[in-house]
């Protein structure tokens, strides 16, 4: 089987996701994120303070490019991940691309108790979430599958992926 890679912004339930789709299929499941604080030995909120989100996203494509060499696993990616051209290649290579879909309202509730959301330390984080999703929309439409999360729990979206992708195959 092909590597499912989960895009979308954040808060819409990559993590959360991924897991059910691990167990739900028996694959490995890797977190973009969590690799890069372990070899970056790191959070990704120290990653941003100390070098910016332009050195956070040159580590974040190498992580892209070598976990996707991995097969048969569920890949989870950071939010902006689909902004580079070159990730979606290396993702896209063995793998189908989900993108996960929510409301700016269902977002901030599922963050707005994280404080390790570098790009919502803002003062209007509402306003910051309409205007991210606002410009990765293209971006995170290029993906093979779209699913929207608003009002679904982690196994109703995974079963939804399955049956999208087994539909296509």
């Amino acid at each position: 089987m092909k590597n499912i890679v989960l895009t979308g912004f954040m808060g819409t339930g990559k993590t959360a996701v991924g897991r059910e789709l691990s167990r739900l299929l028996n694959m490995g499941l890797i977190d973009v994120d969590t690799e890069i604080e372990k070899s970056q030995e790191m959070t990704i909120n120290e990653i941003f303070k100390k070098f910016g989100e332009p050195r956070f996203r040159e580590i974040e494509t190498e992580m892209i490019k070598k976990v996707s060499e991995n097969k048969n696993v569920i890949i989870s990616t950071g939010g902006g991940a689909v902004l580079k051209q070159e990730n979606m290649g290396a993702m896209r290579k063995n793998g189908v691309i989900v993108c996960l879909m929510a409301t700016p309202e269902t977002i901030l509730k599922r963050t707005s108790h994280n404080s390790n959301r570098p790009l919502l330390q803002v003062e209007n984080p509402f306003g910051r979430v309409k205007e991210l999703l606002n410009y990765r929309r293209p971006f995170y439409e290029k993906a093979d599958i779209m699913i929207g999360t608003d009002d679904k729990t982690p196994l109703q979206i995974a079963e939804e992926i399955i049956k999208e992708i087994s539909i296509r195959e």
